[in-house]
C-alpha cells in the first residue's frame, strides 16, 4: 500500500496495488476463481472461498481505504447493495434521521424494503444540521447524510454532524458519491462510515456497477463484514478490476469534471431562458462557505430549471441535446442529462419531491470531460 503520508493524486495511482509477485504485473490481475485450494482442511493463507475473499478485491478495497483516508474498506456489488448493507447493522424498533433530499432509490430501500421491517426513518432537512437534535429520541441509532445532495445539490455540515452524533452517540453515515474522495473525505470530518456508488465517479467510465463502504472502526468493520459475507452481494473480480483502473485516473477526471462544470454553470445562469441554476460553486448557493470548507471544489453536478418552469419546455430540452446523453447515473467521461422526477427520483411520491424543492421541471446535468464550448454549444441548440 503506497504510504499514508503521500499525496492523493499519488495515492490514487498506488494505493493498494502490489506488482504481481508470480509474473511482476504492474496491474493487478484479474483473480476469476470461485474456489481456492487448501493445503488442508481450515489452511488457506486467506482466501478459501469467492463470496468471502477475491484477491482483486482485497487491492481495490485496501486501495479505497486509503484514498477515503480510513482503515477498512468493503465492496459490494452495487451502491444499493452498499447501502443495504448499513441499514442491516438496525435492528427493528431502530430509527434513523435521513436528509430529505436524497437519492430515490435509497428512499425507496429505507421506505419500501426496511420500513416493513420495523425500522423507522425520519426525513428531514439539513441545512442547518442543529435540525438533526430535534428528531433524535431513545431508539435513535443513525444518521444518513448525503452531501452535496442529489439532485438539489444542498450541501450539509459534516463536521457540525458528527459532533451531534457523538454527543448522542449515533453512528453518522455519508454517502460521498457526488463529491468523490478527490473532492471530500468524510471520515476526516468525524463520519463513522462513507458509502460510495462507485459506478459513478470512481469508476468514471459508465462500463460498472460498484459499491464500497470504508471506516475505521474495527467493530464496524467486523460487522460489515460479516454481512457483506453473509448475504453475498459482493462484485465479481473484473469488476473490481475496473474500479481500480478507474480510480487511477480519478484525480485527472474530476479535475476536468469541475472546470467543465463551473464554465456550465455559468453559462446557464448568464442564458435568459434559464431560471433557477443549483451548484455548489456558486457563493450565493446555500451553504457555500461550509463547502468551501470540507471540499475541495466543487464537481460537475448541476441541476435546473428554465424560465416559467413548465415541464414541457423541460422534456422539449431533454430531447433536443446531442452530446448530453439523455440516461440514467453520473459521474462517466461523457456528459449525462436527466429528469429526475421521472427517472433517478419517480420511487419518491411527488408531493414528498415537490415539498422538498424537487419540482417537475428540474433538469440535472452530469458534466463529463469533452471539450466545454462544445458543451456550452450543445445546450444553447437545445434551450435556444
Amino acid at each position: 500500500m503506497a504510504d499514508k503520508n503521500y499525496k492523493l493524486n499519488t495515492k490514487l495511482i498506488h494505493a493498494g496495488v502490489h506488482p504481481d509477485p508470480t509474473t511482476g504485473a504492474i496491474m493487478t490481475p484479474i483473480y476469476q476463481t470461485s474456489t481456492y485450494v487448501q493445503a488442508g482442511p481450515g489452511d488457506h493463507k486467506g482466501y478459501e472461498y469467492a463470496r468471502t475473499q477475491n484477491p482483486t478485491r482485497t487491492v481495490l478495497q485496501d486501495a479505497l481505504a486509503a484514498i477515503e483516508n480510513g482503515k477498512y474498506g468493503l465492496c459490494f456489488g452495487s451502491g444499493m447493495a452498499a447501502t443495504d448493507a448499513v441499514v442491516k447493522l438496525l435492528a427493528p424498533g431502530d430509527e434513523v434521521i435521513v436528509s430529505n433530499d436524497l437519492y430515490g432509490g435509497t428512499y425507496r430501500l429505507m421506505t419500501k424494503i426496511f420500513a416493513q421491517y420495523g425500522i423507522k426513518f425520519h426525513f428531514i432537512g439539513m441545512h442547518d444540521a442543529h435540525n438533526i437534535v430535534r428528531h433524535i429520541n431513545n431508539r435513535t441509532t443513525m444518521v444518513w447524510v448525503e452531501t452535496p445532495t442529489n439532485p438539489l445539490l444542498n450541501v450539509i455540515d459534516i463536521a457540525a454532524c458528527a459532533d451531534i452524533c457523538k454527543k448522542h452517540k449515533l453512528t453518522l453515515v455519508v454517502d460521498n458519491t457526488f463529491a468523490s474522495p478527490y473532492l471530500q473525505n468524510p471520515l476526516d470530518l468525524g463520519a463513522d462510515i462513507v458509502l460510495h456508488s462507485a459506478t459513478k465517479y470512481l469508476g468514471g467510465h459508465s462500463d460498472v456497477v460498484h459499491g464500497a463502504l470504508v471506516m475505521n472502526d474495527a467493530g464496524l468493520e467486523e460487522r460489515l463484514r460479516f454481512i457483506q459475507n453473509s448475504c453475498g452481494a459482493v462484485p465479481g473480480p473484473h469488476d473490481c478490476w475496473l474500479v481500480l483502473r478507474g480510480i487511477k485516473t480519478l484525480h485527472v477526471r474530476m479535475q476536468r469534471h469541475c472546470e467543465n462544470g463551473e464554465a456550465v454553470a455559468h453559462y446557464l445562469r448568464s442564458n435568459p431562458k434559464v431560471g433557477k441554476v443549483l451548484w455548489v460553486g456558486f457563493e450565493d448557493h446555500p451553504n457555500h462557505d461550509i463547502a468551501k470548507k470540507q471540499m475541495r471544489g466543487f464537481g460537475g453536478m448541476i441541476s435546473f430549471t428554465l424560465k416559467g418552469d413548465n415541464i414541457d419546455d423541460a422534456l422539449a430540452v431533454l430531447k433536443k441535446t446531442k452530446l448530453f446523453a439523455l440516461a440514467e447515473s453520473l459521474g462517466g467521461v461523457e456528459s449525462l442529462i436527466g429528469h429526475p422526477a421521472t427517472m433517478t427520483h419517480g420511487s419518491i411520491p411527488r408531493e414528498q419531491r415537490i415539498a422538498n424543492g424537487l419540482g417537475d421541471s428540474l433538469i440535472r446535468l452530469s458534466v463529463g470531460i469533452e471539450d466545454v464550448e462544445d458543451l456550452i454549444d450543445d445546450l444553447k441548440q437545445a434551450i435556444g
